[in-house]
């Protein structure tokens, strides 16, 4: 994902990113067309707050190549799995 990248350039490093895709294909005229796609986007990283994180994923999303290849509506949905919370899942296990 472009995310890498621009998580790169902040100087920031995913531990973890898992990205799940909900396509919606479409019968048009004889043949098919995906005609939207929705993704949901959970992260682990390190060092991110998650405005920072919101902030560094809208910029990978407006910039996705894949949406300018498919010429179609992409969505985003995403999860900043932050340090803190981590350790309050720790403690309450």
């Amino acid at each position: 994902m472009a995310l890498s990248l621009i998580l790169g350039e902040a100087k920031l490093t995913a531990e973890q990113m898992e990205t799940k895709a909900d396509v919606t294909l479409e019968k048009q005229g004889d043949g098919f067309a995906i005609t939207s796609v929705h993704l949901a986007l959970t992260a682990k990283i390190p060092g991110a707050d998650n405005a920072k994180f919101q902030e560094l994923a809208g910029k990978a999303k407006a910039g996705c190549p894949v949406s300018k290849l498919l010429n179609t509506k992409i969505t985003l949905d995403r999860d900043a799995c932050l340090k803190l919370r981590d350790q309050l899942g720790r403690l309450t296990r």
